[in-house]
């Protein structure tokens, strides 16, 4: 084995961490987890409203950086990748959250594009895929969410302003929601996707729709019912459009408190999960999908492949050209 490379992705709504190893031999084969951590800070709190990311947010994210850092140095990782995605797009004051940031991680995170985002996204999630293509895969995060069409490698993508934290504070300020402010956020969600079908009609005819982050596994383990979290009941589970709207409907007239106690629902994603159901449920409607199947392996595994090709380049395996 190589040694192991890390992965951070820092969004909206949560900071994760990826620590992984390649196949020298086979550098092309499944990476092989040694860590791989999620810690929700909502590092976007606020940011809709604002354009700014507020200071208690930043302190929570650095906090969760400076945790990371140290099981880098645990593993002995000498590459990372670190990349901040909706959240440090939107606000004007980023530079508040990096500067902090680098020192408190050692390497200065990068500040992707949404298409950017996108495309590692699909790489992550259809490595060693086996399934009906072309693929779409439809990432909803917490300020936006990626929409990536193709079969081998990603033909279209999109990034909508569309995602759990920013629908939640823009539309849904009851608790429960009210019935307007569900129409209301349903509505402003479809809007968007209608435009997005008009642009690319060609997301209809997907073989297989593969759907990442939170949102999507929420539901899924919702759905199933896991008291604890289950990366391999999760992973490629086959979430149907039926089932998203039967969890959609029961969280979205529960408030927070009776929201609290459905099985696979994480404490701090219990007030924004109903506005990334939201966006879940729209998308399925809006392009008449049966199902989607959930992944786990996303953007950080994207990121992670990324830094283990740029290597290979650097110093091709010991075998090449034999």
């Amino acid at each position: 084995m190589t040694s192991p490379v890390a992965a951070i992705d820092i969004g909206t709504n949560s900071v994760r961490l990826l620590v992984a190893e390649a196949n020298e031999r086979d550098l092309a084969a499944p990476l092989t987890t040694l860590d791989r951590r999620m810690r929700i800070t909502r590092l976007g709190q606020g940011v809709h409203a604002t354009g700014r990311l507020a200071p208690d947010a930043i302190e929570r994210t650095l906090v969760v950086l400076r945790e990371y850092r140290t099981a880098l140095e645990s593993f002995g990782v000498e590459r990372v990748r670190a990349t901040a995605t909706s959240a440090a797009r939107d606000a004007e004051n980023r530079a508040d959250f990096f500067g902090p940031a680098t020192e408190a991680l050692g390497v200065t995170p990068e500040l992707l594009s949404g298409d950017d985002e996108g495309r590692l996204s699909f790489a992550g999630a259809t490595q060693g895929f086996d399934a009906p293509k072309p693929y779409l895969v439809v990432d909803i995060g917490g300020g936006s969410t990626e929409f990536v069409f193709g079969a081998d490698a990603p033909e279209a993508v999109r990034s909508l302003d569309i995602g759990c934290v920013r629908i939640t504070e823009q539309w849904l300020a009851s608790d429960p929601p009210a019935p307007e402010e569900l129409s209301n956020a349903i509505s402003a969600v479809r809007d968007e996707l209608a435009d997005l079908a008009r642009e690319l009609p060609q997301l209809r005819e997907a073989a297989t729709v593969i759907g990442l982050a939170g949102t999507v596994s929420t539901v899924a383990a919702i759905e199933q019912g896991l008291a604890e979290y289950d990366r391999d009941r999760i992973h490629h589970f086959r979430l149907t459009r039926d089932a998203a709207e039967d969890v959609f409907r029961t969280l979205a007239i529960e408030s927070i408190e009776e929201r609290r106690h459905n099985p696979g629902l994480e404490p701090e994603r219990v007030d924004v999960i109903v506005g990334g159901a939201v966006v879940l449920v729209s998308i399925l409607r809006t392009f008449g999908f049966a199902e989607v199947l959930v992944s786990e392996s996303d953007i950080l595994d994207g990121l992670a492949r990324s830094i283990i090709e740029a290597r290979a380049v650097e110093a091709p395996p010991l075998d090449a050209g034999r």
